[in-house]
This record gives structure tokens, sequence and C-alpha cells, in this order.
């Protein structure tokens, strides 16, 4: 009788195993791949990696679950130059901006931005035949705004929806940023800032292995705390591929480990 027990677990492990194995086979671990962002004649990376995991069939095609994540470290590390750059600027008679210090933390699953800058307003007039510059109004400002990410309709992009946040600021300053077109040519320009950085650390030519390029959709995104405060882009989506594809990419995926 024991004997008869034992031949039927072998039975069942021996059935159990090919189908393990093709489990472990249906998972795609794509390795950390380090995209390049230039800023101030430096060189920032944002560090992308990814799963695909295959769920089911459906019309002769794979549909594979998608999880990418792009760490944002380096620029939350490097934000108050990358905010510089998108927006000091000095007109003689017009708008002088100088930003002191920038940050960004998560907020699950948004994310939040303070930025700390001196504003001043110069106008310009002629006197006795010579133009002459006044400073019309300035001041010193904190301001902060919630972004939270969300997917664009080609599902292969990225978006910023800001809220705006508290705004410190002296004096006649803080109603200009308040409800004034400067406030809104500010908040605009950071929100762009870390937009294009988003984008460029979750562009999926840049990260997926070239027999999935094209065949995915980004379904769903959000911004989480890897911990210690790090931001880290969070996105699911979906692909669709034949067998010869999903050959592919296996082939891909495991030159491209061998590699990294």
């Amino acid at each position: 009788m024991r004997s008869r027990v034992w031949a039927l677990v072998l039975v069942l492990m021996g059935g159990a195993s090919p189908v393990l194995a093709k489990e472990q086979a249906a998972t795609f671990k794509i390795p950390p791949v380090k995209i390049p962002l230039n800023v101030k004649d430096q060189k920032l990376m944002i560090t992308a990696s990814g799963l695909i995991t295959l769920i089911r069939k459906e019309g002769g095609l794979n549909i594979l679950k998608l999880e990418l994540s792009a760490d944002l470290a380096d620029l939350q590390a490097n934000l108050t130059d990358v905010m510089i750059e998108a927006l000091d600027k000095s007109d003689r008679c017009g708008d002088r901006i100088a930003i002191q210090h920038a940050t960004l933390v998560p907020e699950d699953p948004a994310s939040l931005a303070v930025v700390q800058l001196h504003y001043e307003r110069w106008a310009c007039a002629k006197i006795f035949g010579k133009q002459e510059a006044k400073k019309v109004t300035g001041g010193n400002a904190v301001m902060q705004m919630k972004l939270t990410p969300a997917v664009e309709e080609n599902n292969t992009e990225l978006r910023l929806v800001p809220e705006v946040g508290p705004i410190e600021a002296d004096g006649s300053l803080g109603e200009l940023l308040r409800s004034g077109p400067l406030g809104e040519m500010l908040r605009e320009k950071i929100r762009k800032a870390i937009l294009s950085a988003l984008q460029k650390g979750t562009d999926l030519s840049a990260t997926l292995p070239p027999a999935v390029q094209g065949y995915a959709a980004i379904r769903n995104a959000q911004f989480r705390d890897g911990g210690l405060g790090r931001l880290v882009a969070v996105l699911g989506g979906e692909i669709r591929i034949s067998d010869e594809q999903i050959q592919a990419l296996s082939r891909q995926v495991k030159e491209r480990a061998a590699a990294h």
C-alpha cells in the first residue's frame, strides 16, 4: 500500500514539474537600464527596470502583464539645477527670476514639488533721452505644487496633473503668484521640467527589448516612495504579442542580462 502511495506521489510530481517550468519561463525580468538626462552641462541618470509576465492567451496572441519602474533619485538630488535651467531669467526691462532651492518628494500616489525663488519685476522708461531701469516689485517666495502622473490617450506616454499648493511670499508678490499670469507661468514651467525628465525615464523604447517595442500599452501610473524618500515612478500595462515574439523576447532578455 505504501509503495502505491509513493508511486502516486511521484506521478503527481512528474506531472506538476513541466507546469512549474512553464510558469517560470513565462516571467521576463528586464535588467536595469540607465537613461541619461543632460542638465546644465552635467549628465543625470534615471534607472529603469521592468517585469513582464505571461498571464493568458487570447485570439492567438499572448497577453502579458507589464510592470515598469523608474528610479528618480538622481533627478531629486539635482532638482535645483533642473529648475535653474528651466526658470532662471534676467531681463533688464522685465522679469528677473533666481531659483534658490528646489525639492521633489513622494506623496503616494503623487509627488510634491517645492521651489524657493527670488523674483523682481523691472520697468524701463526714458529719462532725459536715456533709458533707465527701475524695480517695480520683488521679493522671495516658496511655491508648492502636487503632481500626479496620468496616462496620455496614446497609452505610451505620461502626463502630470498639477494641483496648486500653499504659496509663501513677500508682500504683493503673493497675489501675483496665486492669481496672476506670473504664477501660472512658473507652475507650468515647473510641471514641464519635471515631466520632461519623467517621460525620458519612462520611455518604452529605451527600456523594453526590441521584440515588444511598439506592442506595449500603459494603463496606469503612480509615484511611490522607494525608501528614505526616494521617488519612483511605477507604470502598469499590457503587451500583446505572438509566439515568435515571445521567443525573441526571451532571447533578448537573456542577452541583456548577460551583458549587464
